[in-house]
């Protein structure tokens, strides 16, 4: 089987900067567990803003695509990935402009669910650097957790660095360990679900059928609960 492909979206224009600096720190770590590893620069794609073709029609997003920038490009290379890390500077508490720009127009790769039954990101590894000069690593980490997750992605255990500081963030051995483990555990994770080609989300579900099993637990404890409170009102704990 070929080796997993971990993709490092770097979301600063400023390629010498702190967080640039911890996704290479990331990228030795997927190296060095034998993942095929390439980095993205955010800022050399020309990524428009999205234009919102899901809230006229939902069935209107899709991927490709409809926009004529770069974005379709960049995204082949996260959809031929198996594992894909963020590592974005913090803009006023959040993520990058591009970085932000980017995850928006990446909604026509998951809306491919009600298309195919499928997101296009399904399945794969996801985490996350976020570095600034002093708030908002937590907030933009966060924040990306939740959407990568949305997105169909998994996320492993220790899959966050971040770095708030306006020293140098390889001088944080903090920031540097755990930038290496998200390389590591990206990389590991990867090569086990690369074996497992299911969806991870499915619509063939009877929702009845759960409707019923919950409320059928749900009943007997409610039952048992009510009795214990009355006896509890009146006196017999």
């Amino acid at each position: 089987m070929d080796e997993a492909k971990i993709v490092i979206i770097e979301g600063s224009p400023r390629k010498y900067g702190n967080s640039a600096k911890l996704a290479f720190v990331a990228e030795k770590g997927a190296k060095d567990l034998g993942c095929e590893t390439e980095i993205l620069w955010v800022a050399d794609y020309n990524i428009k803003p999205c234009i919102g073709c899901v809230s006229d029609d939902v069935m209107e997003c899709r991927f490709p695509c409809v926009i004529r920038d770069d974005f379709n490009r960049l995204a082949e290379k996260l959809i031929s990935s198996d594992g894909i890390i963020v590592s974005t500077p913090i803009y006023w508490y959040m993520v990058s402009g591009q970085v932000k720009n980017l995850i928006d127009r990446m909604t026509s790769l998951e809306n491919m669910l009600l298309h195919s039954g499928r997101s296009l990101l399904d399945g794969k590894v996801a985490a996350f650097i976020a570095t600034g000069n002093d708030a908002g690593t937590s907030t933009a980490i966060s924040y990306l957790m939740d959407v990568f997750n949305s997105f169909g992605c998994h996320i492993p255990a220790w899959a966050l660095a971040y770095h708030h500081s306006y020293e140098d963030s390889l001088d944080n051995s903090a920031a540097v360990i755990d930038s290496y483990n998200i390389g590591l555990n990206v990389c590991r994770l990867a090569k086990v679900l690369k074996k497992e080609k299911k969806p991870w989300y499915t619509f063939e579900v009877n929702v009845e059928e759960l409707r019923n099993y919950a409320k059928s637990s749900i009943a007997s404890i409610e039952a048992k609960s009510l009795e214990e409170r009355r006896e509890k009102a009146n006196g017999g704990e």
